[in-house]
Formats: C-alpha cells, structure tokens, sequence
C-alpha cells in the first residue's frame, strides 16, 4: 500500500512545490491542506481544509499519516503543536522552517521523540535545507574547519509567494547572535555589505548579514570558530531599498504587524513586474577555510537553479523521500545537516538534476 503524506500549508507556493515533488519522487498518496474550504486542488493531490488552530482536527489529520511536512508559515511565531501532535501519534516531520526561534521552541521536545521512534528534521529547503547539505559536503574535506561563509541570492520573488516576503521583513530590525571568532555576538541584519561572485547568470552582485537557522545550528553541528550568513536579492537595487526599510525607515513601520503587511505586499507587487526581467532564481555560494595536515585549506562550492521554489521543493521532497523509502530513520529532533548524509544527499539532487559545483 501507498504511505500517506500530509503536507500542512501544500497551497502555497513552496508548499505546492514540496508536495510536487513528493509526487514526482515517490508514489505516496499526498493530502494538502488549506485554511480556505474553496480551494482547488488538481490531482494527483487530495485535499483536506485544515485550520491549524483546531487542534482535534489537526491531530485527526496527522493520526492517520506516515508523514507529516509542515510548510505552513511564516515560522517566527509559529508553536510546537504540528511537531507535537506527530511525536503523540508516531508519524515522523519534516518543515521549511526558517527561524531560529521556532528551532529552539521545539527542540525540548527531542527526549519525547526519541522515546516515540519519531524522526523530525528541521530547517528543510533550499536555505536551510540545501545550503546545510552543501556546506556539511565541504566541512567534511577538512581535519580542522575554521570559518563558514556562506551567501545566497534570489532573483526577484524567487517564485515564492506573500510568506516568503513577511519572512524577509519580520526580522530586519531585530539584532541576532551570530557565532564569530568562538563566542556568540549581536549582529544587525543587513550590515556589512560583501560583493560575492557568483556563478552566470548572476555575477557579483552584493549579499548582507541575514538572520537564518544555519547561523545558529552549525556552531552545533561543526565544530568552526566562525559562521557568517549573507543574503541578497537581484535587481541589487531592491538590495538597497531594503537596507533603507531596515536602517532608515521608522522602527514602528517596520515592526508593526500592519508595516511588515505594507512592506510585504508592495515587495511582492514590485517582482511581479521585474520577476519578468530578473526571473526567479536562486545561487548560493559555501567559503570554508581550516587546515588539514596543519595546513591551510580553503573549500569553495556553488548551486544554481533557475526557480527558487521549485529547489526549495527537492530540497524537503528529498528528505520526505528518504524517510518514505525507509532510508533515513533517526529519532529525534535534528537540523538537516545532523541527519543527512552527504551521500544521499549528492545521490538525491542529481536524481532532481541539481548540481553542486567545486569553485
């Protein structure tokens, strides 16, 4: 019989990708779910209306299911009930989530989820997800890894939809602790700007501290002195309009649930014109330096791919693919990179034709 995937939020564009590539990869039976009972669904995806807030019917929908992914944010205020709900009925997780907080709110449920025989893991995707792979890849080549450097950038919208955007300016004006030279210090988003080159079609162009779970997860993960996370966008001038938002404008118009709605809807009215011009790609660029034999040694790779959804898509359909054909079983609660394999992982994306490239 076909194993039963709920993907919670597989309405959305990137939730719509994740299911199209569990559908593409696998031959389970996906279920998407939707607030909006007028949704339409296309096979070969069923449809279940689902309000995250009614947790009867939250724990019905999970209860019968082999796997449950959660794409259903944005993640900064999300809880842990999704998670939780999965570890109290045995159906192993995955989620896109891409905030550090929501990381820390559920990982005190890891002794639960061992005892259960549950494997979730976190921060699935394109950044996290892949990016987490990528740099796991690199780390790997060293005795000694030192310094993480890694950079992203995404044409217009990236394909991505309204949450993506709330993503982007939930956190612009709130100070993250970032792991530099083996101590956790205050960092501002958008700082210190670096020109990054980065493989055509993109070129240089200029990336900006950003707030992601990598920052966090990797002084975890491996044992560096230093992890640096930037982001930029292309046209690099919606790189300086959001420098202005997160530096210049007042803080309550960037705080403000009712300001993060203004600023997100109008981002998103802007790439529908200029996505016809930039597209809606995606590239990131992983820098490690360390020693090996006591001597240095630097790692340098890249990952390029024409829409950024869709790759946000086969990096959680590889995951979800992996636990569906029993090749990832870990119980628990882990980022990506402390459950995948570098092997499965570079077998899973060249299975998706996605290809990680030594600089």
């Amino acid at each position: 019989m076909s194993k039963k995937v709920l993907v919670i939020g597989g309405c959305g564009r990137i939730g719509n990708s994740v299911a199209q590539d569990i559908a593409n990869h696998t031959d389970a039976e996906v279920t998407i779910t939707s607030r909006n009972p007028q949704q339409q669904v296309k096979p070969p995806f069923k449809f279940l209306t689902l309000d995250l807030a009614a947790l009867d019917q939250l724990e019905k929908a999970i209860a019968s299911k082999d796997l449950v992914v959660h794409c259903a944010g944005p993640f900064h205020h999300r809880d842990g009930r999704v998670l939780e709900a999965c570890i109290a009925s045995k159906v192993d997780y995955l989620d896109v989530s891409d905030h550090r907080s929501f990381y820390e709110r559920v990982v005190i449920h890891q002794d639960q989820a061992i005892a259960q025989g549950v494997t979730a893991i976190l921060n699935t995707g394109i950044f996290p997800g892949i990016s987490n792979c990528m740099t796991k890849q690199g780390i790997e080549q060293f005795e000694q890894p030192k310094k993480i450097h890694l950079s992203y950038v995404v044409a217009g919208s990236g394909g991505a939809g309204l949450t993506v955007m709330r993503t982007t300016f939930l956190g612009l004006r709130n100070k993250f602790a970032a792991w530099i030279d083996g101590k956790w210090q205050d960092t501002l988003p958008y700082t210190e700007r670096e020109v990054i080159e980065f493989p055509q079609p993109y070129g240089k162009t200029g990336v900006y501290w950003f707030d992601v779970p990598e920052t966090y997860t990797f002084a975890d993960s491996f044992p560096v002195e230093t992890v640096i996370t930037k982001f930029g966008s292309i046209p690099d001038w919606y790189n300086h309009l959001t420098w202005i938002t997160a530096h210049i404008f007042p803080e309550a118009w960037v705080t403000s649930p009712k300001g993060i709605e203004f600023f997100s809807r109008v981002s998103y009215l802007m790439t529908n014109v200029t996505d016809k011009f930039s597209g809606i790609g995606v590239a990131m660029r992983v820098s490690i330096t360390g020693e090996t034999a006591g001597e240095p040694q630097t790692y340098c790779a890249t990952m390029v791919h024409g829409n950024t959804a869709i790759a946000a898509g086969a990096g959680t359909g590889t995951i979800a693919q992996l636990l569906l054909e029993d090749k990832l079983k870990q119980p628990g609660i882990y980022p990506v990179e402390q459950a995948l394999s570098t092997e499965l992982f570079l077998e899973a994306m060249a299975s998706r034709q996605i290809e990680i490239v030594n600089c």
